[in-house]
């Protein structure tokens, strides 16, 4: 499959390279959000200086990454209650009694109306994915198709692609299995391809859907064939691509006795939990219990995911000190922000070690919590989460604010106007480690 568009090259060459975090749903924004985002570079590129920036790929690494990283920990925070300060770490947390079973994460709103919902699960089957294991050949034997272009089709999800190749003269088995291998993963469709080795020196060609379950009247999620293709015909049989080996299933489930049934392991229930299937029940009649956790309990987790964010953070930061001198700066900006809040946070369970790493005791904290004297100390954790929030945003808008630059010279002052240079800068790296 060929892509035409040289912008969606360099889209993948950053996801791939710079990238490999998912996105969430955080990563999302309204119009009014984009807009400030706008009039905010719109500023920093009016008033910015002019720089000769240093071009090297470890520096454009540097920059991506500082900016996926604040990226990151921007989405914990909002992760855990939400980016405006009166919800902020007040995300409710979802607790199962056998995790061996099932796992749930809350996804509910802030507040609640009655009594705290909680159900029973018992697991009767999981949902499996299709397995496809093509014929095992010898692999360092010549591949036994004629030399010449082919082509064979896959089917799924009501699509349908076609594959084309070309069979090399003297080209192995393996080589020709790995090279489709390539060709499928690489095309996204949804479907990943291996080669599988046997003790006998045999490879075969292993095809796996990302997607589980059945929709209603199928027994497949994807077909291989070459009979209607455009080019020579004959990979599927000589590799044996349309073997099912294991055929796709549903989830089955007891949810406080009801029987149901889900495509995948992963669902959604009332729009309240999001359940997470791990294992088959060992016996009839045992279940898990999944709820609510006390707010105390809530807190203290949400407090815990914070502090794994931040050190994520500054550890990323640090790993460049020695290439990129100027991430000390960043590291200073940090450590000045920790120290600010540094007493009260002791106080309450906090502490700090020399690299900037932030720590807590979960004891110390959940009595100071509960002491009514030092109860309003919490707002002291809000205050120092939003001046963190606010600090990320910085990176991630101006990244190139730490990556080594000589200062070429100033604007004229009071006659300054936009330019597109600090943004252009940035975003220019991505297509020039391409192009």
């Amino acid at each position: 499959m060929t892509y035409n568009t040289s912008l969606h090259t360099v889209y993948n060459h950053y996801l791939t390279t710079y990238a490999p975090k998912t996105t969430t749903q955080y990563d999302t924004h309204k119009k009014s959000e984009l807009r400030n985002i706008y009039h905010a570079i719109v500023k920093l590129n009016k008033e910015s200086p002019l720089y000769i920036l240093d071009s090297s790929n470890e520096s454009r690494a540097f920059a991506v990454g500082l900016k996926e990283n604040a990226r990151a920990l921007r989405n914990t925070i909002a992760s855990l209650g939400g980016l405006d300060e009166t919800e902020m770490l007040g995300k409710k947390s979802a607790y199962s009694s056998n995790p061996d079973i099932a796992t749930a994460s809350y996804i509910g709103g802030s507040t609640i109306n009655g009594a705290a919902p909680s159900f029973n699960i018992e697991v009767t089957a999981l949902a499996s994915n299709q397995l496809n294991l093509g014929t095992f050949l010898s692999a360092d034997e010549k591949a036994d198709l004629a030399p010449g272009a082919y082509s064979f089709d896959i089917s799924i999800n009501d699509l349908n692609y076609e594959f084309q190749y070309n069979v090399r003269g003297g080209e192995s088995n393996r080589d020709l299995q790995e090279r489709l291998a390539r060709l499928i993963s690489n095309a996204e469709i949804g479907i990943n391809a291996d080669v599988f080795e046997d003790d006998k020196g045999r490879s075969s060609l292993r095809l796996v859907s990302t997607a589980s379950g059945l929709k209603s009247g199928r027994d497949y999620i994807f077909q291989v064939s070459d009979e209607t293709t455009s080019k020579l015909s004959g990979t599927v049989d000589y590799l044996g691509l349309n073997f099912m080996s294991r055929q796709p299933s549903n989830a089955k489930y007891l949810l406080n006795g009801e029987p149901r049934t889900a495509s995948a392991n992963h669902f959604t229930i009332g729009k309240v939990f999001d359940i997470t299937l791990n294992g088959i029940s060992s016996v009839e009649g045992e279940t898990t219990q999944i709820g609510l956790k006390t707010d105390l309990d809530s807190l203290t987790e949400n407090v815990n995911n914070l502090v794994h964010g931040y050190n994520s953070f500054v550890k990323a930061a640090a790993e460049y000190l020695d290439s990129h001198p100027r991430s000390k700066k960043l590291m200073n900006e940090m450590s000045h922000i920790s120290r600010h809040y540094q007493t009260d946070l002791e106080q309450i369970g906090f502490s700090f070690d020399k690299s900037g790493q932030l720590a807590v005791n979960d004891d110390t904290f959940r009595d100071s919590i509960l002491n009514d004297e030092s109860r309003s100390r919490f707002t002291t954790i809000r205050d120092f989460t939003n001046s963190i929030l606010r600090k990320t945003n910085q990176v991630s808008l101006n990244p190139m604010e730490y990556v080594d630059k000589r200062l070429v010279a100033y604007k004229n002052p009071g006659h300054n106007f936009a330019t597109p240079y600090m943004t252009s800068n940035y975003s220019g790296m991505l297509f020039n480690s391409y192009c």
